[in-house]
């Protein structure tokens, strides 16, 4: 499919026990095209953060392939790998993933200067100041809220204009009224940038704001 941005075919993953092999994703195939947004959801244990982990090339399958941006990552290595999630790839995780010891404008620049920006300082703080931090450049993740620390996590995600934003419980850690003001500006990033979003999430409501739902039960797509 030519707008595609993801495509998954007959994805399996196994994990050894100690009672033997243990099945968390069984045949899994879907496609995802470019400006499309997708909210994978299902029980705990039904797989959701492993296959994010595979679409973003972070874990290899053990079975089927993950095509990303044209680039098949099974028969890429683990540099190669790393490559197209540079090029393509922006995350955001519930525990907001900030180094503490780098201020908020530092968090932004760093995908920026290792990417070769030349401008990453400026570019940075457009993309803090996009996101409301425009006074919380020089702050540390411990001197900001949960709320806070979320914004720097989109804003570092968004700095690189990647064509694809993976989303792992971005509300997880949110009170219910912050929670509300990220998913808003989740979606204006994603509209305004045309990335395409697949978020894992239990939040009904950031849910219900994708176009697309996955539903996952045994490690299965029961519903698409």
């Amino acid at each position: 499919m030519p707008d595609a941005i993801l495509t998954v075919e007959h994805l399996t993953m196994n994990f050894a026990s100690p009672v033997g092999s243990l099945t968390v994703l069984d045949d899994i195939n879907f496609t995802v095209e470019r400006r499309e947004s997708v909210a994978i959801v299902g029980a705990s244990g039904s797989g959701k953060s492993t296959l994010l982990a595979l679409l973003a090339g972070l874990e290899t399958p053990s079975g089927g392939r993950c095509v990303l941006a044209g680039h098949d990552l099974g028969s890429l290595d683990e540099d190669g790998r790393a490559r197209v999630r540079r090029d393509h790839v922006g995350f955001v995780f519930q525990q907001f993933h900030l180094l503490p010891a780098f201020t908020a404008l530092e968090n932004v620049m760093l995908p920026l200067e290792l990417g070769g920006a030349p401008d990453a300082r400026s570019r940075a703080a457009a993309t803090l100041a996009g996101v409301g931090l425009a006074e919380r450049l020089h702050h540390y993740p411990r001197q900001l809220s949960g709320g806070e620390q979320q914004r720097v996590a989109l804003a570092r995600a968004y700095c690189m204009q990647p064509d694809l934003l993976l989303a792992d419980e971005p509300t997880g850690n949110l009170d219910e009224r912050t929670a509300s003001k990220v998913i808003d500006l989740m979606f204006r990033l994603n509209h305004d940038a045309g990335t395409t979003l697949v978020l894992v999430t239990h939040d009904e409501r950031l849910a219900q704001r994708c176009g697309r739902h996955i539903r996952l039960h045994g490690g299965r797509i029961q519903r698409d």
